[in-house]
């Protein structure tokens, strides 16, 4: 488990792909592989996810997970098929528990400090900071940002919390410095309008975009 946590820390960003067909979410994640990134997420609710799981983890330099994981049941099948990790838009003691009897790392959405101390104490590796939308800092319950992230880990240092749902390339780098283990990129690289032109250089260009953001 610790690996994939410590190869998140440093690669900083994920890719997390949610598409309406299996050929678009495909070549939605080629081209992000392509812009840079190394750690990929299919989400569940992609049509032949694990199927993509499978064909992606044949690619040695890329670690490759699976989100939307919402039973025990989703987390085995995620893992016969490959998946290293394991993301949930909620927090569920018994997934967690069955994530961690198959030996993967499990990240669950967590929308309050109180819902990330009780992953983190149920065995989650991460804290996957969902929902809410990374605001301006200015810290209120409603505006999980920068401050809001940095005040949390003030008290409560365990936590690895990834923000997801509008991590952007504007908003990253502070993220991270906030303490932000790692920030997960969904619309803001797999652009709807993108995929259904099928304009998949521009997504390629928004995942070097968004790397860069990362790594300043």
């Amino acid at each position: 488990m610790e690996t994939f946590v410590e190869t998140f820390r440093r690669e900083r960003a994920s890719a997390i792909v949610r598409t309406r067909t299996t050929d678009d979410a495909r070549r939605a994640m080629q081209a992000a592989v392509r812009g840079g990134f190394r750690v990929c997420e299919f989400t569940l609710t992609v049509p032949g996810a694990l199927e993509l799981v499978t064909e992606f983890c044949r690619d040695a330099s890329l670690t490759v997970g699976a989100g939307t994981v919402l039973t025990p049941a989703d987390a085995r099948a995620a893992v016969r098929a490959g998946a290293k990790f394991l993301v949930s838009p909620i927090m569920d003691e018994s997934v967690i528990a069955e994530s961690r009897s198959l030996g993967v790392p499990m990240m669950p959405g967590c929308a309050t400090p109180g819902e990330m101390y009780r992953a983190h104490l149920a065995g989650a590796a991460l804290q996957k900071l969902f929902p809410g939308v990374p605001g301006s800092g200015a810290g209120g319950p409603m505006d999980p940002g920068p401050a809001w992230i940095a005040q949390t880990l003030a008290p409560l240092p365990m936590l690895r919390i990834v923000p997801t749902a509008n991590a952007t390339p504007a908003n990253a780098a502070a993220l991270l410095k906030a303490g932000a283990w790692a920030v997960g990129f969904v619309a803001s690289v797999f652009d709807a309008g993108d995929i259904a032109r099928g304009d998949f250089e521009a997504i390629e260009r928004r995942a070097r975009a968004a790397l860069e953001a990362v790594r300043v």
